[in-house]
């Protein structure tokens, strides 16, 4: 077997940039949420707004991917897709997920972890309105996660939909969106010496529990 050049058991990175403190973290899980993701834009992080999501199938296997978030508020937050995907059909049979956000540069992770429901369709309109031309037609074009034979087929179907939509797509109805409704938080802040700050929020009684975890 080939090996490496290097020794990856070898490879160190000691966390230093920051702290988190429970005195100085939001006592909701949201606004912390909100906080650091301002700051991974304002720090021109390439794709802040990327993360991975886990599923599970119905035989028991998780499966991740990277997917960009699209907004959050008090509801949850919201990711757009193909709903005959992958994801779409192991969501439709175990409607549970967790989200990961890691800021590399910050040295900072978020994960999230609730329940997920498709949005209402006029938020998905909504949304697929806004995506430019080329977006719109490859949500037409593009039986996501089936096998093809090549990437003609994608063009293929892409040049028909332009021809059949023209300028103004609708939305297909197998595409649009999903929120995940928190019922737990979690804020890594890396630390030197590998005693890194975790925070967890989980609610209890309807209110969000601060808790520290060990490293």
């Amino acid at each position: 077997m080939t090996q490496p050049d290097h020794d990856i058991a070898a490879l160190r990175k000691s966390y230093e940039r920051d702290e988190l403190d429970e005195t100085a973290s939001a006592a909701d899980p949201l606004q912390q949420f909100a906080t650091w993701f301002d700051q991974a834009l304002k720090a021109g992080l390439p794709e802040p707004n990327a993360m991975t999501l886990a599923t599970v199938g119905a035989d028991g296997r998780p499966s991740t991917r990277v997917v960009l978030i699209k907004g959050f508020d008090a509801r949850g937050l919201v990711w757009y897709t193909n709903y005959h995907s992958r994801k779409g059909r192991e969501l439709a049979g175990h409607p549970w997920a967790a989200l990961q956000f890691h800021w590399l540069e910050l040295e900072r992770v978020v994960r999230v972890e609730g329940r997920v429901d498709k949005v209402a369709d006029e938020e998905s309109d909504a949304y697929y309105a806004s995506r430019p031309l080329d977006s719109r037609l490859g949500a037409w074009a593009s039986p996501q996660s089936e096998v093809i034979a090549s990437r003609g087929v994608l063009v293929t179907a892409a040049a028909q939909a332009a021809a059949r939509h023209l300028l103004n797509p609708p939305r297909p109805p197998h595409w649009g969106g999903y929120r995940l409704q928190p019922d737990g938080w979690e804020f890594w802040q890396g630390r030197k010496s590998r005693l890194h700050d975790r925070l967890r929020y989980r609610l209890q009684d309807g209110q969000w529990l601060r808790e520290r975890l060990a490293p």
